[in-house]
Formats: structure tokens, sequence, C-alpha cells
């Protein structure tokens, strides 16, 4: 009865300590661009439960800038993120008041957000790293693990 008990807070504790990993840099940085290097570059641990790993594509005349990072950290700088946030790749949305009241004559500025010719979002959430081949789950390997133990015991 203790093996169960012990089971049921382990499972339920890595259960809800599981986060969701992302990779964060932009293509300036080496490793980051295309491809894409992830020996060179850390994760980083989303800080909301229903967070999304993001990849912004921006294109201008051949030039391409790549960025990685958690959606929630890109909420309160971005404004042409689409509504959908599933799987998948979809358009950047206009935003029509972005720089609406402002009077700048400095064109490089970008207020309008609208240098680039091309911007497309990526969303995953269904693995660590939106790259991970394996994904291990903490709260499923302490289960296996204490109910093997369990049965050992009974035997």
């Amino acid at each position: 009865m203790n093996n169960l008990v012990i089971l049921c807070f382990f499972s339920t504790f890595f259960m809800h300590a599981s986060a969701l990993w992302c990779y964060q840099c932009v293509s300036n940085q080496p490793g980051c661009g295309t491809p894409f290097n992830w020996l060179w570059h850390w994760t980083k641990v989303c800080p909301e439960d229903d967070d999304v790993c993001v990849k912004i594509i921006e294109e201008k005349n051949g030039e391409t800038v790549i960025t990685r990072d958690c959606l929630s950290s890109l909420q309160g700088i971005r404004t042409d993120i689409p509504a959908d946030h599933y799987e998948g790749c979809r358009p950047a949305a206009v935003d029509v008041r972005l720089g609406h009241y402002v009077n700048n004559s400095i064109k490089e500025l970008d207020i309008h957000r609208n240098y680039y010719d091309k911007t497309t979002w990526c969303f995953c959430f269904l693995d660590h790293r939106c790259n991970s081949a394996l994904t291990i789950y903490p709260s499923i390997v302490v289960a296996v693990v204490a109910t093997s133990v369990m049965i050992l015991n009974l035997l």
C-alpha cells in the first residue's frame, strides 16, 4: 500500500513539473540559421504551462532571418502573431494600427513592421525543442519503474 502512495505522489509531482523546452536564438547567431545546429544552442524552459515553441521566418530579397523562441516571450513585443497557434506554419497577421500615430521620417526604424516582404510563423508544441526524435515523460518512467518494483515485491 505504501508503494502505491509513493507511486501516486511521484507520478503527480512529475506530471505537473513537466514543461515545454524551446530553442531561443536568432539566425544572425552562429548555428541558428539554415541548417540549424542544435549543439550550439541551449534550450529554454517556456514560462507558461500552455506555451508553444515558435519559429519566425522573415524574408526580403533573398535575405532570410529566422527567430526561435517561446510564444509567451514574443507576445509582448510582436503584434503580428497569427490568431491560430496550432501546429504548423501560417503567414503573419497584419496590424493596421501599428505605427499609426507616429510621424517618423526615419524609414530604418520600421515602425510599421513592413520591411520584410514575407513573414511566416511556425508553431509546434507536441515535442520538446520541436525537432526532438525522442521525448521522455518523467511521470511515465516513474510509474513504470514503481509498478515493476511493486510487482517484484509481490512475487
